[in-house]
């Protein structure tokens, strides 16, 4: 019965992959015969390649999608042709900033490839530092939502006031934290296989680095320039990135503990320069075979995958308001012409131009549109507005130095309550009421408003890149974040 059954899913198998391979054109057939060829030749040769591990990642993005698309055909096509193939594993990232957009589309993807029953083939997800098999439908835990916003409040909080807005700087560190475990996890993978481009891996290893910097950690020079370095950034950070504000008594460790090898072997496989056809040819296999669904305008202008662009142009909006002594209008606007900017410098559709302004440029609706960014980054970060603004201001680092701008500007009737702010952040006791206002206006416990306080400044990391000449396949730049006009990156932040 077993046999019966394999060979049944096997013609099932090879079914699926000859219309798989329908959608892809002559180049992109000789591409994967060239990614296949880099496989066996790292596997060791063909005698070996059942014995090797290929690690995806896929966040929901499109190029993840695809690359996932093209690893699976590279499966099947050596399963029709050897008597065995390697093994892949598919893992993906619960975040409570990921969008139900893109958890939809890893699952259409994962049901389009027939991931999910194939025995060479492991669907994993992590979940606040728990691995499990992948399921669809159920939301973060609420463990791991807590753990996720406690996260990004405190490496939010390590910045100047004055610095660039880089509140988000924590998906970067968990996601790396995430490779680095899911790579070792249960005897572990052979090679991480990616697609992003030199910059694109550039700019994710700086973003690593300056959260790293941010919690604390301190990172070497590697002489890599992308993903080969990838892993030796992840070898020194460890498997807790949060540890300095924790001291060791923090968020859960990752777990089930005993299924985590000693020692990582993975190595980095790009395949990058294989991709032959550019982003607007791959559409018909991406939504007509994956189920891929695009919300383009949020793939457009999404500073990273790890907040929408309504929460990045609200912030933009109080950061105006409460920083900056303006108008929260004007900081919706300053974003909204910054992302005509770069939505023109990448040649997009005028369509999609108009539709950003439709959605931040008009006045009526603006009143609206800033109750439901709040709404959904209460939703999906767990802060309202006053921990956003309070945020912004970054108070707390460096014993209190922008403490007392802070109340000037946003609660001048708590100015008188600087001195017993300053003990309760030492550590010494206060009234009960001092004790409620500072966790109501930061979201975060006494303790480690306190660990913030006695944090110095943030060590100097690696500078950004600034947009330059397109290096893509098909001549687009990364996305340039509408805050500062830098470039932000990764097919793991940027939601391409």
């Amino acid at each position: 019965m077993t046999l019966i059954h394999d060979q049944a899913m096997n013609y099932v198998y090879q079914q699926m992959l000859q219309r798989l391979l329908s959608f892809f054109s002559r180049a992109e057939r000789t591409a994967l015969q060239l990614m296949i060829q880099r496989l066996v030749v790292t596997a060791g040769g063909m005698e070996r390649i059942g014995d090797y591990k290929v690690l995806a990642i896929q966040s929901g993005s499109r190029d993840s999608c695809y690359t996932l698309a093209l690893l699976r055909a590279a499966q099947l096509s050596i399963a029709g042709r050897a008597p065995s193939t390697f093994q892949l594993r598919v893992a993906s990232l619960r975040m409570s900033g990921l969008s139900a957009s893109a958890q939809d589309n890893i699952h259409r993807s994962h049901s389009a490839l027939f991931l999910y029953d194939d025995p060479r083939v492991e669907v994993l997800m992590a979940d606040n530092r728990e691995v499990l098999p992948f399921r669809h439908p159920a939301p973060v835990s609420e463990a791991g939502r807590e753990a996720s916003r406690l996260n990004l409040l405190m490496v939010g909080h390590r910045r100047t006031l004055d610095g660039p807005l880089d509140l988000w700087d924590d998906g970067y560190l968990a996601t790396g934290e995430f490779v680095g475990q899911i790579a070792r996890w249960n005897s572990g993978v052979d090679a991480l296989i990616c697609s992003d481009t030199p910059r694109q891996q550039k700019l994710f290893i700086e973003g690593l680095k300056r959260a790293a910097a941010k919690a604390g950690l301190t990172t070497s020079d590697h002489p890599g320039t992308g993903f080969d370095e990838l892993f030796a950034v992840l070898d020194e950070l460890g498997s807790d990135c949060y540890r300095t504000f924790y001291d060791g008594r923090g968020p859960a460790q990752w777990r089930p503990a005993e299924q985590f090898e000693a020692c990582r072997r993975a190595t980095f496989i790009d395949i990058h320069d294989l991709l032959v056809s550019n982003r607007e040819e791959r559409w018909p296999l991406l939504t007509e075979f994956l189920g891929f669904q695009p919300d383009e305008l949020t793939a457009q202008l999404s500073e990273n995958e790890y907040v929408s662009p309504s929460i990045s142009a609200h912030v933009r909006g109080l950061q105006a308001c409460f920083v900056h002594g303006h108008s929260y209008e004007t900081g919706v606007a300053e974003y909204l012409q910054r992302a005509l900017v770069m939505m023109r410098r990448k040649q997009l559709s005028e369509r999609l131009c108009e539709q950003a302004v439709e959605t931040f440029g008009s006045p009526a609706k603006l009143s609206d549109q800033r109750a439901l960014a709040a709404a959904e980054a209460q939703k999906n970060l767990g802060l309202n507005e006053a921990q956003l603004v309070c945020l912004l201001f970054a108070p707390f680092v460096e014993n209190g130095a922008g403490l007392e701008r802070f109340l000037r500007q946003c609660h001048p009737g708590m100015l008188v309550a600087m001195p017993d702010l300053h003990r309760a952040m030492q550590g010494h006791p206060v009234p009960e009421q001092i004790v409620h206002w500072m966790v109501d206006v930061s979201g975060l416990p006494v303790s480690l408003i306190g660990k913030l306080y006695r944090m110095g400044p943030v060590p100097g990391v690696e500078g950004r890149v600034n947009d330059g000449e397109p290096d893509d396949a098909d001549g687009q730049s990364e996305a340039v974040d509408p805050g500062h006009d830098a470039v932000v990156a990764g097919e793991w932040s940027a939601g391409h």
